[in-house]
């Protein structure tokens, strides 16, 4: 044994090879801590002293290879000043330089996921072989950040840097055909033969068959553009990415620039660069909130998975009530293995939801997502049905029905005669109270609610309600049927709207007080899609449906009439009273019209205002800073509400599921993130500026005590 760590051995196996294995103890995978760091350097160090070492073999003993830096453990390191970061990085490169510059040939055999740290590990080796199975990518940006380990320098040479900055910016995991064509790795093979295959490359390198120093070269030189190629190819994508982010995130941008900037110097003056420009991005709070909802999707994947000792599985699904909603429940059902009834009261309800099911079935085929064939046993999975005769034996049942209490009150006591007594039946209701709905049930620990998201399929966010009488069980068996369908759910407890509902419509409760005092929608729309919503709030309740945004805006209302009860007719109101009901009869603020592929687009009709006129105050205008603030205070309040209240467990639960659930920007990170970000003094201070407008802008006695301590929600 050359080296016995806790993270990394390096062993003798034959002909002079050095196998340098990654194998950290008490993981389930291999990823870049401080420990693995400190290992990588002493093994390196101990190669380098044994003259026997002809070629090193760098491998993995897990399932994957590496998945990246321990972003836990780092994230601390971006507290300090900026300058400490960059001597962070610095001597992090040294130890990746390192392996580069050992004296003999050098070979990772790649037999799973290689991301981050983990792909600038083998493309720190001389060569690269890879199992056709495996993927491998810089998926920095995505957490607001740019690779640092020599990411930038290193693929820039080996691929191409218009190559480099495709994958660095779009920060995609690339399949192994696409990595042996762009030049990534040097062979791919079956995963059975990834380290025999390797062994023999290493053994042609050691042989002098295969120029290792030559590979060297190309990674620790210069690049090879010319100034008016250079110039193009990243003043073109700089371009090109400043338009896809709207400015939004920094990370790609400095990206590119980083790699211009050090295209012709060599490793390590490039990599100075590299340092500067990662130190640089990990002080933004677009970082900032991107890490942290990364460590909050692992918070809600932990919570979920606690979860599953008590949860019974789900072989058989049901789903009452065949429209597009319920159609898009069975589609997600089906194509994650889940067999699932799809019941209506008449055929043409059937009709729809199969209909439903197939578009979206044919559009994976269409983009090769999915073979003709699995799409059939997909559809085969659907049971479409006029009655209950098969639903002796299902393990949950989604209530999908009209959003009335009268009507889902019938259909829930009808089914519960149908079901087993163990049966779960989950309610996708979006506003109506989960213990008013239970009285219709007999049994209602197996009682809850499970409110998808429209549509279905693009929606990753599922609200599990829990009632006052349900049980852990339930809940649990709904965490994981949710979770088998492949998305996020997030437990809260009953109120009215839960919590999305809830948080969502004290916003549009500021966008119409704006409309009141003189705005014009389409300024407020222009400025809350720049601060980052996919849509602006009059868009967005065309989208959802001005009627379905009625009906749930009373529900808020009877709720809680101090705050959302107001004291004006709202545009809202006019439109729904005049038939005005948005996307789905296409006209509401705005009229919507084909375009050349069959979808809505939105255009503006002036007699709109005319219609709106006796409820729309003097216009003037207001400053983007106003309208932030008068739309943004009503809901991160109401957010902070339902923290305090116990409607939800933790401030991470509750960001998650407002970048979920209603595109929240993910560079701000969530409500609570937001606040935190503008600093909580800051933000009460703000709120008390309109706190005569509406109680909506009136903050908790909690967030003043917090602010006053200095406090925030994320530590």
């Amino acid at each position: 044994m050359i080296y016995d760590g806790t993270a990394i051995t390096v062993k003798m196996i034959e002909d002079g090879i050095a196998e340098l294995n990654f194998n950290l103890d008490g993981e389930s995978v291999n990823k870049f801590n401080r420990v693995t760091l400190e290992n990588l350097k002493a093994a390196t160090d101990a190669i380098k002293g044994n003259s026997d070492v002809k070629g090193v073999l760098v491998t993995s003993g897990k399932d994957c290879f590496i998945v990246g830096a321990d972003i836990t453990e780092f994230g601390e390191a971006f507290k300090l000043p900026e300058e400490e970061i960059v001597e962070w990085i610095v001597e992090g490169n040294q130890i990746f330089n390192a392996i580069e510059d050992l004296p003999v040939p050098t070979l990772t055999a790649i037999n799973g996921i290689a991301l981050g740290g983990g792909f600038e590990m083998c493309l720190a080796t001389d060569f690269r072989v890879m199992s056709e199975k495996a993927k491998v990518g810089l998926p920095e940006v995505k957490l607001g950040l740019m690779p640092g380990f020599g990411g930038t320098v290193r693929l820039s040479r080996v691929i191409g840097a218009d190559n480099a900055i495709e994958w660095i910016c779009m920060g995609a995991e690339n399949r192994a055909d696409k990595a042996l064509k762009m030049g990534a790795v040097d062979a791919v093979v079956a995963p059975e033969a990834v380290r025999e295959q390797s062994i023999a490359m290493l053994q042609s390198a050691i042989a002098g068959e295969l120029d290792f120093e030559a590979r060297r070269a190309v990674k620790t030189g210069k690049g090879l553009l010319d100034s008016m190629e250079s110039m193009m190819v990243f003043e073109t994508a700089k371009g090109f990415v400043k338009g896809q982010t709207k400015g939004h995130y920094p990370a790609p941008i400095e990206a590119i620039k980083v790699m211009q900037k050090h295209h012709n110097l060599t490793r390590d003056k490039a990599q100075a660069v590299e340092a500067k420009g990662f130190a640089k991005l990990a002080k933004t709070t677009e970082s900032a909130a991107l890490i942290g909802l990364f460590n909050n999707d692992q918070l809600l994947k932990k919570k979920a998975k606690e979860y599953d000792a008590i949860a019974k599985p789900v072989n058989k699904a049901a789903v009452l009530g065949a429209g597009i909603m319920g159609g898009g429940i069975a589609y997600i059902s089906a194509l994650k293995g889940t067999p699932i009834l799809m019941k209506d009261i008449a055929e043409a309800g059937i009709e729809l939801g199969l209909n439903e099911a197939n578009k979206l079935l044919s559009k994976r085929v269409e983009r090769k997502k999915m073979k003709p064939l699995a799409m059939g046993e997909a559809l085969n999975r659907i049971r479409p049905t006029l009655s209950y005769a098969e639903f002796g034996d299902v393990d949950i049942v989604v209530e999908a029905v009209v959003e009335n209490p009268k009507v889902k009150g019938i259909v829930l006591a009808e089914v519960e005669q149908h079901v087993g007594e163990n049966a779960i039946i989950a309610s996708n209701t979006s506003t109506i109270s989960i213990d008013f709905l239970a009285k219709s049930v007999k049994r209602p620990e197996n009682f809850l609610g499970m409110h998808f998201f429209n549509p279905v399929h693009m929606m990753p966010l599922v609200e599990i309600i829990r009632g006052e009488k349900t049980s852990e069980e339930a809940v649990a068996t709904t965490v994981a049927y949710a979770k088998k369908m492949g998305k996020t759910p997030v437990v809260v407890n009953d109120c009215p709207g839960f919590l999305v509902n809830r948080v969502l419509f004290p916003y549009f409760g500021g966008f119409a007080g704006l409309m009141k005092d003189g705005a014009d929608f389409r300024q407020i729309d222009k400025v809350m899609e720049k601060f980052g919503f996919p849509m602006g709030p009059a868009y967005l309740m065309d989208v959802v449906g001005i009627d379905t945004g009625k009906h749930a805006n009373d529900v808020m209302a009877e709720g809680f009439p101090e705050r959302m009860k107001a004291d004006f007719t709202s545009a809202m109101d006019v439109l729904y009273e005049n038939g005005f009901y948005g996307q789905k009869n296409n006209k509401g603020f705005y009229t919507y019209v084909e375009d050349k592929k069959g979808k809505p687009k939105k255009v503006f009709d002036e007699s709109i205002l005319e219609l709106l006129a006796p409820v729309l105050g003097e216009a003037r205008e207001f400053s983007a800073e106003e309208i932030i603030a008068r739309c943004m205070i009503p809901m991160c309040n109401e957010v902070v509400r339902c923290l305090e209240e116990g409607i939800v467990d933790t401030a991470a639960e509750a960001d998650m599921a407002l970048v979920f659930g209603v595109g929240f920007p993910p560079f701000r990170g969530g409500a609570l993130r937001y606040i935190d970000t503008v600093g909580l003094a800051n933000f009460v201070e703000l709120a008390d500026k309109y706190k005569d407008i509406s109680p909506l802008y009136h903050v908790t006695d909690k967030m003043r005590e917090m602010a006053a301590n200095g406090e925030s929600y994320f530590g």
